[in-house]
């Protein structure tokens, strides 16, 4: 299981007064889990004598009987002292460390290809459709769905058309339930989460693809089902890693199931078709931020990506729609259509049609 983090703060001047139920004493945790020691509380705020920490002694029904309690409330003043450093980005602006995040789409859409390009992106400290890693972590990926050979010829195109050095051997690795006998274990049962997280080691950054297969317990739509995962999560968050859950969209294009999954969540990312998708441009979506945590504005706007691969390589592209938009109405007036058939075959209101046909007028991609 992931080491336990510091969930009670003792307001001790002592750096040994506090252990964690795994044996390791404050300071190892906060290192573990921010890089440095957090501050100690002014010692003004220190118990008043002969008490608990709570104003109360050790008298019977307190609870106590001398054992520091595993819950201490801090006072405003105290919780503002607390040295904790502020996250940094694992694929800035939308994953940061110590984050949660889910991003979905109707089958066939492209998430794996998206999940895997995030995850060798962050691996490697590399950029993917203008997301950026600062540096190189420790990546895991969980991969419940995909069939071994199928995700082999998706990683080779990958590593053939991904701009940055390839990552360290060790900070890529993959668990494929088409090579371990009985498959990945349920991560919504407790002997199914301290097995993963066995396995999971070091990393920083943990992919779970994909809910469905993944989380076999409870029922999807019942929010009770979620909260085991839920809670394995936020553990995996204590103890300082990131996590992002891949997951089907259901009819109506948001994720499939309770909307309680969303909660705790940093960023929700939506990947959607656009009107005029034609299937044999393959993985071609609209990237939507449904939640956006912490980010907001250009960072938080929508746009286009498309995935090809050319020669056995990779290659992705980004496009913002307003400008996919309107070269799609360009090659469609370019074709002859008119402004009615232009909007009905590509999905768009007329006087959306006749803007950007005047803007293209004006840019001279067409004539008057």
């Amino acid at each position: 299981m992931p080491h336990s983090t510091r969930t009670a703060f003792d307001d001790s001047p002592d750096p040994e007064a506090w252990v964690g139920p795994n044996g390791r004493d404050r300071q190892d945790q906060a290192r573990d889990t921010q890089g440095e020691p957090w501050s100690e509380l002014d010692s003004s705020a220190a118990r008043p004598n002969g008490t608990n920490g709570s104003g109360r002694g050790d008298e019977p029904g307190s609870g106590t009987s001398g054992v520091e309690p595993r819950l201490r409330s801090l006072s405003v003043e105290q919780f503002l002292e607390l040295n904790i450093p502020p996250r940094g980005m694992v694929l800035g602006p939308w994953l940061p460390e110590k984050g949660l995040v889910m991003v979905h789409s109707p089958r066939g859409v492209g998430k794996t290809h998206f999940a895997l390009a995030v995850a060798y992106a962050v691996a490697s400290g590399g950029e993917f459709l203008g997301f950026k890693a600062p540096a190189p972590r420790r990546v895991v990926y969980l991969d419940g769905e995909m069939p071994a050979n199928a995700m082999q010829l998706r990683l080779a195109a990958l590593v053939s058309g991904f701009r940055s050095d390839p990552p360290d051997p060790s900070f890529f690795k993959i668990l494929s339930a088409d090579l371990i006998d009985r498959g990945l274990p349920d991560l919504a049962s407790a002997a199914g989460q301290e097995e993963i997280d066995t396995a999971i080691g070091d990393a920083e950054l943990i992919l779970a693809d994909n809910i469905s297969t993944l989380v076999r317990s409870g029922k999807e739509n019942e929010a009770e089902g979620w909260l085991p995962v839920q809670g394995w999560a936020l553990a995996q968050r204590r103890a300082g890693r990131s996590v992002l859950f891949v997951h089907h969209a259901g009819k109506a294009g948001l994720q499939r199931g309770t909307s309680r999954r969303e909660d705790v969540l940093d960023s929700v990312i939506s990947l959607r078709r656009p009107k005029d998708y034609q299937p044999e441009q393959g993985a071609r979506f609209e990237l939507h931020f449904e939640k956006s945590r912490g980010f907001f504005g250009d960072d938080a706007r929508s746009f286009e990506a498309r995935y090809e691969e050319r020669d056995g390589a990779a290659l992705w592209t980004r496009t913002e729609i307003a400008d996919a938009e309107l070269g799609r109405v360009v090659d469609a007036l370019r074709d002859g259509m008119s402004i009615r058939e232009a909007a009905d075959a590509l999905g768009i209101h007329r006087s959306k049609v006749e803007r950007l046909k005047k803007k293209a007028v004006e840019g001279g991609l067409i004539g008057g």
